[in-house]
């Protein structure tokens, strides 16, 4: 039997071709993957925790990322949704941290696999971090797990206010699912016009 071997890339070989890619690539154990494109709906969920971070975070040390910050967990260099770093990585202008408090994903069909697999193993054995969001597109439910609850599973839906103790943060689930057009959002945007 015949077995392809795929060539494996440095960190450093990754970072160089990220700095003029035209399309972003995550590095998995020495691996790269091309990102998949967005959803209108998927922008508008991360920008809302990201606008909700922001403003409650003014004059804070710890400060919210979105998009094109990287993270380096263990081998593995990811694009995370969002994420709020706190600690020295702070003061650091290279776009990979390395200590983030709060991570962010949004789940869509073709992330969804590796948002709460690959990545959520990654994540969950930074130090640093301190609380894991997963964010459903399609429907109104948020998972968030915690380090100060032993990476217990802790679901939220819309009326629900989500508290990030290791941010000071508190996001509405409505907010976080605002202008986004999906069954859930509907039926409760119809429910509260009544």
């Amino acid at each position: 039997m015949n077995t392809a071997h795929k060539l494996s890339i440095t960190e450093q070989e990754y970072l160089d071709g990220e700095q003029n890619a035209e399309v972003k690539h995550e590095l998995v154990d020495g691996q790269v993957y091309a990102m998949t494109g967005t959803t209108d709906d998927h922008n508008s969920i991360s920008g809302n925790i990201y606008v909700a971070m922001h403003q409650q975070l003014r004059g804070q040390s710890c400060k919210p990322f979105i998009a094109d910050v990287m993270v380096k967990a263990g081998t593995s260099i990811f694009y995370p949704d969002v994420m709020v770093i706190c600690e020295a990585d702070n003061a650091d202008t290279s776009r990979v941290k390395h200590a983030p408090t709060v991570i962010v994903e949004v789940l869509s069909r073709s992330t969804r696999r590796t948002d709460i697999t690959t990545k959520k193993t990654a994540y969950l054995n930074l130090p640093s971090l301190q609380e894991y969001l997963l964010v459903e597109q399609d429907k109104c439910e948020i998972t968030v797990f915690r380090r100060s609850e032993n990476w217990a599973s802790t679901y939220y839906v819309i009326g629900d206010k989500i508290t990030l103790d290791s941010i000071d943060v508190t996001l509405s689930v409505e907010d976080i699912y605002e202008r986004v057009n999906n069954d859930d959002m509907q039926v409760f945007l119809a429910e509260k016009a009544t």
